[in-house]
């Protein structure tokens, strides 16, 4: 099935990625490497043009999911979250879902270097391969394919038993029984459609961490985060975006 370059039958890619081209011609791009390029006589189109605008998609339809699923989390917090969806890592692994690896048009020289395996490249084939399908067919199965991977991500982290910041504070407390933890709302502004809530953590009588959400929870949780990091308890080393669950 693969030639001598390396290049297999698109139209076992297509299986792989769940969508058929129209024009076939935006997928050869999408998995034209540089390299191949380079090595060819002639004008040879190759990927990154499209990685760039694959990039572009990518991030639009993450953010868009993950700010109507996660309402709860500020704007921190579900930067964090797409970060940690369409960093090098996760879209290498989505690729290698797809063994995409076995689809690339690389140079000899890179295909010696083990091109095929190499995360960078995996990660900038994907988002080359988004834009493909996107220009080919437009937003919708655009955001199928990208969901199809997403979806499962937020599922397999949820299922892993990460803490948020006011379970950690809570814990860390009752390691004293006779402290008393408590969360008071000191103000709340805004029209009904963009609430504004203020929140106070208290030790005791002490305030010690201040919050500011667009609701009642996520101020409650910017609390409790801004009390550990006082307390020198590194809650940057927790995932709380997907420790909340979607409503």
């Amino acid at each position: 099935m693969s030639t001598a370059n390396g290049f297999q039958n698109l139209h076992e890619l297509e299986k792989n990625l769940g969508y058929t081209f129209k024009n076939r011609h935006f997928l050869e791009v999408g998995v034209t490497h540089s390299s191949f390029a380079n090595e060819v006589r002639g004008h040879i189109e190759y990927n990154e043009r499209q990685e760039f605008l694959g990039d572009a998609v990518l991030s639009i339809i993450v953010s868009d999911y993950i700010f109507e699923n996660y309402t709860e989390l500020p704007e921190g917090e579900l930067t964090k979250m797409r970060a940690s969806l369409v960093c090098e890592k996760s879209l290498c692994e989505f690729s290698t879902e797809l063994h995409l690896g076995d689809f690339l048009r690389l140079g000899h020289g890179e295909e010696l270097m083990g091109g095929r395996e190499r995360p960078s490249i995996l990660a900038d084939a994907f988002e080359a391969v988004l834009a493909a399908i996107y220009l080919d067919g437009g937003i919708e199965p655009a955001t199928v394919f990208v969901l199809g991977f997403v979806k499962r991500a937020l599922a397999h982290v949820e299922n892993v038993p990460f803490k948020d910041y006011k379970t950690l504070l809570q814990e860390i407390i009752q390691k004293n029984p006779e402290e008393r933890l408590s969360y008071m709302l000191v103000k709340e502004s805004g029209p009904d459609h963009d609430k504004r809530f203020e929140v106070n953590v208290m030790l005791n009588s002490n305030i010690i961490g201040h919050g500011i959400g667009k609701s009642k929870k996520s101020a409650e949780q910017l609390a409790a985060k801004e009390a550990l990091e006082l307390m020198g308890e590194c809650p940057h080393l927790l995932h709380p975006p997907l420790a909340i669950q979607p409503p």
